[in-house]
């Protein structure tokens, strides 16, 4: 049986396992199994990579993410100098459509315009994450499509019984008025994005209901 005790130390070394040098300048609280990440850090990559980091971590249910980022003088970059860097990086990204616009602001990188799908959204984000200079990413992002699935929910259904990562006995789907709701405990963060990829993979779906509670069922 793990306690929060256990938990922060195993949170404290997959940060650390995963940024290599160690969270010299991150800490970590642990209140029944929710996770706080503080701190401070050069890089918005840093800051991405410990969340995500924290998220592998067995029994974590929740973590909030309160690391800032300074950038160093050394390493700033104009706002104008960052915004051309973001619209080259997305030009070349075959997932990422001409339709997402970008504005930089203070070094913080915000997305704007119309993608067709969930993936294009999230790629856009990831593709940005390395970025130099950036202090941080705010994704405003809509997501528009014309694409229409008469059973989404089948297709759901069928999605999560597939995959190896997601046990279908636990997530289920449910379609009203044409949003799929995804409800259900989940094991890890893990079968929780296979399970929301799921989701959004229907063609025509432009949001989801997350009602998915993440736990040791």
């Amino acid at each position: 049986m793990w306690n929060d005790t256990e938990l922060q130390h195993d949170v404290e070394m997959e940060v650390g396992w995963e940024l290599s040098s160690g969270p010299r300048h991150i800490s970590t609280t642990v209140k029944g199994g929710a996770v706080e990440l503080v701190g401070q850090v050069d890089t918005y990559w840093e800051k991405w990579v410990a969340e995500r980091a924290a998220w592998r971590v067995a029994h974590v249910s929740a973590v909030t993410n309160s690391i800032r980022v300074v950038v160093p003088f050394e390493a700033l970059r104009e706002d104008d100098d960052i915004a051309l860097s973001a619209m080259s990086i997305l030009e070349w990204n075959v997932l990422v459509p001409p339709t997402v616009e970008v504005a930089v602001t203070g070094g913080v990188v915000t997305l704007t315009g119309k993608v067709e799908r969930h993936e294009q959204r999230e790629e856009a984000v990831r593709a940005l994450v390395t970025l130099r200079g950036i202090a941080g990413i705010i994704d405003k992002l809509a997501i528009e499509t014309a694409a229409t699935h008469a059973s989404a929910k089948g297709s759901i259904d069928a999605a999560l019984k597939r995959n190896a990562l997601v046990d279908s006995n636990h997530i289920k789907a449910q379609v009203l008025h044409g949003v799929p709701s995804l409800r259900g405990t989940a094991r890890s963060r893990a079968e929780y994005e296979e399970a929301m990829h799921a989701a959004w993979c229907a063609p025509g779906t432009t949001s989801v209901e997350d009602h998915i509670i993440i736990g040791t069922l």
